[in-house]
């Protein structure tokens, strides 16, 4: 053995001892990320609100909707409004019961005067009637002169009839916030309660009165200084046709407002009730998903500063959430996916440049052997072979980094690259007519099987014109006079399947598995340092980027021993259509 060989035979093993540390190195856990993510976990807690803007949003929009609702509801005030209706009639109905009263003691014959009591006697009729409480009478004659009403007359007590009892329940809510817009009302507008608390009913029913002694009946709802509402009514008397006076009615102020009042309480129960469970529910929606984001942020985050070591390097591991079943499973899983391609992309690169310094260093330990010996050579014909060598190891070392140059561009060319149409049968055909030449020159025969009818695929074509050379001259490369090469293609479904057979030596069973390896070569001991090995690594990721299959395989008759010798090599490309 040469002394360049043993130089080189030994760089061969303290590059491969120098690979296995690398890569434990690298892929060494850290959990440095982990401890830091537990960490801010911890301190975040199950809700933390103020450290996320996203729950904060959360429950400020669930609120938001609640709070609109209600205001509405209590804006549009339905539920009073109905009452108000449902009182303006019943107390229409009760002023005409009471007209109905006074009509009936009415003579069929002979004067009527309410004013001078002549055919019905006012004050008895009044003192006769059962008036709901709070509801005041006026009876006045044609003239509008007031004849008598029922204020200041004691009536028995009305038996209290089960299921219409006045409501006395609590409003603490419904107080409490009228005090406080009362507040308000009265430091923006400091005269705007300025009304008299005073309310003349008399005055107010007079008015109805003066209309109603044209034989229509009147209602006017009002409110008196505090605010409370009070409903009049006015319906005309009537004798033989004729107009003799009118009947009012007058209710308490605010009898409608306790009801209203009660209402609005059970609403604002309720209001509050929901704001509880709407921000419980809430705080629970953020921590299901401001938390886990937050988690993937950190990891993120600590991932940056690792690039700009501000922290101890050390790989990133995004928490899996990918269980869940919705966007942020979708979310966890596709940032693995990527920072797992990244770390793939930078495990390939290391381990390529590892393999890189190694190929170099082969050659570069056979020049500096043959270097060394040709100062101490004496010999001319020993000198020739010693320049040979250096010759063979420069034009190698020339090879190796033309093509190391070509496969650190090919992702980046690949994706820059815009895919075009084209036939792929005559980017076959003009390969094989050029190729055929130099087997046809060396002894191979050479056979094409290429079918008539044009196949068209998208991909690029130049860079699937330089698989399809590599393998064409790999199979020249191999075969000796005699030997023969077929290239043949077939269409099936949706791909498109390339063969290129030769009856060579065939290829190594512990080859057939490390033969898309970069830097990898099985060659015969006269070509030795002619290719740099990287050929088929990267026709097989050119072929990978197209979305299609490559592999190698012997070729054997169907009923031959696995064991027995092949009668070739035979590489297969899958592409599809």
């Amino acid at each position: 053995m040469t002394l360049a060989s043993k130089i080189e035979a030994k760089d061969r093993v303290s590059a491969r001892e120098a690979d296995v540390v690398l890569g434990d190195d690298w892929v060494a856990p850290d959990k440095s990320s982990d401890i830091e993510i537990r960490a801010n976990r911890q301190k975040r807690g199950l809700i933390s609100i103020n450290r996320s803007p996203l729950a904060r949003k959360i429950i400020t929009f669930n609120l938001l909707a609640i709070i609109l609702m209600v205001a509405g509801v209590l804006y549009l005030n339905p539920f009073r409004d109905s009452l108000v209706s449902q009182r303006e009639k019943a107390l229409v109905t009760e002023a005409r019961l009471v007209a109905d009263a006074f009509e009936a003691q009415m003579p069929t014959s002979g004067p009527v005067s309410l004013a001078a009591g002549e055919g019905v006697d006012v004050d008895d009729t009044l003192a006769s009637l059962s008036i709901g409480d709070g509801v005041t009478v006026f009876v006045y004659d044609v003239s509008q002169t007031l004849v008598a009403s029922t204020e200041g007359l004691e009536f028995a007590p009305q038996e209290p009839i089960e299921g219409l009892e006045r409501d006395q329940r609590s409003t603490l809510i419904t107080d409490f916030l009228n005090n406080v817009w009362q507040t308000i009302a009265s430091i923006v507008s400091p005269n705007d309660g300025a009304r008299s608390p005073a309310y003349d009913d008399e005055a107010q029913v007079r008015k109805l009165v003066a209309d109603t002694l044209a034989g229509t009946t009147n209602i006017h709802t009002g409110y008196n200084g505090a605010g409370s509402t009070i409903f009049s009514v006015a319906t005309p008397l009537s004798h033989q046709g004729q107009i003799m006076g009118a009947v009012a009615l007058v209710t308490a102020a605010g009898e409608i407002d306790d009801l209203v009042r009660v209402e609005r309480e059970q609403v604002l129960q309720m209001f509050v009730i929901a704001i509880l469970v709407s921000i419980g529910l809430s705080l629970v929606l953020a921590s299901t998903i401001a938390n886990p984001l937050s988690d993937l942020a950190d990891a993120a985050e600590i991932g940056r500063d690792k690039n700009s070591r501000k922290v101890n390097p050390g790989r990133v591991r995004i928490p899996d959430l990918s269980g869940r079943p919705d966007e942020i499973g979708r979310l966890s899983g596709a940032l693995r996916g990527m920072v797992g391609a990244l770390y793939d992309r930078i495990d390939a690169n290391e381990q390529f440049a590892a393999d890189v310094a190694h190929e170099i260093k082969n050659p570069l330990a056979s020049l500096r052997s043959a270097v060394g010996s040709l100062r101490m050579v004496k010999k001319e014909e020993h000198r020739e072979k010693l320049l040979d060598v250096i010759d063979h190891d420069v034009r190698r070392l020339d090879r190796l980094v033309s093509d190391i140059s070509n496969a650190s561009r090919l992702d980046s060319e690949l994706v820059k690259e815009d895919e075009e149409e084209f036939n792929l049968l005559k980017m076959l055909g003009n390969l094989i007519d050029f190729l055929s030449q130099e087997a046809q020159e060396n002894g191979v025969e050479f056979i094409a099987d290429l079918p008539a009818k044009p196949i068209v695929i998208t991909g690029l074509e130049a860079r699937l014109a330089q698989v399809f050379v590599n393998l064409i001259t790999n199979a020249i490369s191999f075969c000796e006079e005699g030997d023969a090469i077929r290239v043949w293609v077939r269409k099936r479904e949706n791909r498109v399947l390339v063969v290129v057979e030769d009856t060579g030596p065939g290829i190594p069973e512990q080859a057939l598995t490390k033969i898309f390896n970069r830097f990898y070569s099985e060659r015969p001991e006269g070509q030795f340092g002619n290719n740099s090995g990287l050929g088929l690594a990267i026709s097989k990721q050119i072929i990978e980027a197209h979305g299609g299959v490559i592999w190698a395989e012997n070729i054997r008759p169907t009923d031959a021993d696995i064991t027995s010798d092949p009668l070739g090599a035979r590489f297969v490309v899958g592409l599809p259509v």
